[in-house]
């Protein structure tokens, strides 16, 4: 099903979320409208890595940022494995994928419609709702 979120057209598959299309989409709403920061949504995943990505970046809080690397670490793979199980979330805003980046705090990839320019303004929304107002691109060199 396709979604319009922050004015970019997102599709999510919804034979792997177990609440009707109207659920979906009254509550991709409120987060649009800044009244939600979680979703309320049973989600299949599936089995082996793309599942366990999916299981660690519901778990980025709104308005944070986790690292491929971080996930990597998480899940016991790699960061490029891990930028490809994100490439195949089936339900993009729902399961955040936008807010893992690269180790650099560059964006990295989204294979969500509108790519890059996408997820920019998804972090940017949400830094802003979170109260700081600022969404980190680059990280300070360590």
């Amino acid at each position: 099903m396709k979604v319009s979120v922050r004015s970019h057209t997102l599709e999510i598959d919804a034979t792997h979320v177990a609440e009707p299309a109207t659920e979906i989409r009254n509550q991709i709403r409120a987060y649009e409208r800044g009244d939600r920061r979680t979703f309320d949504l049973s989600v299949t995943t599936p089995d082996g890595l793309t599942g366990d990505v999916m299981a660690a970046m519901a778990e980025i809080p709104f308005g944070e940022t986790r690292t491929y690397g971080e996930i990597a670490s998480t899940v016991g793979s790699a960061p490029v494995a891990v930028g490809g199980a994100c490439g195949r979330n089936p339900v993009p805003i729902v399961v955040p994928c936008h807010r893992v980046v690269r180790s650099d705090g560059s964006l990295g990839g989204y294979s969500a419609a509108g790519g890059v320019a996408t997820k920019r303004r998804l972090l940017e929304f949400e830094s802003r709702q979170a109260g700081d107002g600022t969404v980190q691109t680059r990280l300070p060199t360590e």
